[in-house]
């Protein structure tokens, strides 16, 4: 199970980013698939999810009417488009599935999402 996220980078306020997260050793929809950040300092947040199967999605209030979470099955990749972004937004994104867990394994009730195993992160930085 591996996941690779992409896409990040430095953009202004009010900016827009695309991430990518890639998915390998196992298919879309069968498994749910979560994005959380971590900025220096913070805890874990989880900010957005999208079910298996039936696909429904969910937001953290941090991000809802902002960001918005969608999956290309062929291409068995979760994107994660990011409008209005604000310099609190800069963190360390990553995706996860629930495809497979570790101790590091949480479940956030706010997106309701099972983030158990991911792979490395990209920065996005928010700043004039």
């Amino acid at each position: 199970v591996q996941l690779q996220a992409s896409g990040g980078g430095l953009v202004q306020p009010g900016g827009s980013l695309r991430l990518s997260c890639t998915a390998s050793g196992f298919t879309l929809p069968g498994y749910a698939i979560g994005w959380f950040r971590q900025a220096p300092g913070n805890e874990r947040e989880g900010i957005s999810c999208i079910s298996s199967n039936n696909g429904i999605r969910y937001y953290a209030d941090s991000v809802k009417g902002r960001f918005t979470i969608s999956r290309d099955i062929a291409k068995n990749t979760v994107y994660l488009q990011m409008n209005s972004l604000k310099p609190e937004d800069t963190a360390v994104y990553y995706c996860a599935t629930d495809r497979a867990s570790s101790p590091s394994s949480w479940y956030d009730q706010s997106v309701r999402c099972l983030f158990g195993s991911w792979g490395q992160g990209t920065l996005v930085t928010v700043s004039s």
